[in-house]
């Protein structure tokens, strides 16, 4: 007995048109083209969910290095001074704090210069 499909082959098609609204031109409305463009969009948002994690630690990073830099320190020797210190901050809320409460980054970099006053001096 062979397989008709039926509903299924309906509701399949349904679901990658409704995926591809909005598409352009064919890609909207032809479910061969909708297919494709549903499967090659979901091949960037893949890659796109990585990327991101290493898109924000890169601004992080950017951020960090220049609030550290008006404090006489680089990225790499304020996180140095920060390990011996044993700060528990993760780079996303010192990028945080650098760019909303400079008085509260400014007190951690004291106290990682306290801790690593050899990375202070080496400015």
């Amino acid at each position: 007995m062979r397989v008709k499909r039926g509903s299924h082959r309906r509701q399949k098609r349904k679901k990658v048109l409704s995926r591809a609204k909005g598409y352009f031109g064919a890609k909207g409305r032809l479910y061969r083209y909708a297919k494709e463009a549903v499967e090659r969009a979901g091949r960037f948002a893949y890659v796109g969910r990585r990327r991101k994690k290493r898109d924000f630690r890169r601004l992080w990073v950017v951020r960090i290095n220049a609030a550290a830099r008006e404090h006489g320190l680089t990225y790499g020797q304020l996180i140095a001074a920060l390990k011996a210190a044993d700060v528990a901050l993760d780079r996303k809320m010192l990028a945080e704090l650098a760019v909303s409460d400079p008085q509260a980054f400014a007190a951690v970099v004291r106290q990682a210069k306290q801790a690593h006053p050899a990375q202070a001096a080496s400015a």
